[in-house]
């Protein structure tokens, strides 16, 4: 779960997430809100994500803000969740 949270949040590409549907979602204003243990579990979800979903949120009132400063600052908004498993991941790296 860390490396899957390092990998969109931290990974980029020119700057911005590597995963081309984290992309789509934090260019639309979305907050990488939560990421789920075997929330796939299908043959398709195992293979692309080890079973792993992420859940994207909306906060209609902030979308504007928040894509603005992806696209503007290359900074992605996410939950504490997200980000907590973010710093154990920096942590314990050895990248």
């Amino acid at each position: 779960m860390r490396l899957c949270a390092w990998y969109l949040y931290g990974e980029k590409h020119r700057g911005y997430a590597l995963n081309p549907v984290a992309n789509f979602h934090l260019q639309n204003g979305s907050v990488l809100w939560r990421i789920n243990w075997m929330g796939d579990t299908s043959p398709r979800g195992i293979g692309a994500s080890c079973g792993m979903m992420v859940n994207y949120r909306y906060f209609l009132e902030e979308t504007a803000s928040n894509s603005a400063l992806y696209l503007g600052s290359k900074q992605v908004k996410a939950s504490e969740q997200v980000l907590a498993l973010v710093n154990q991941f920096q942590q314990n790296s050895k990248l």
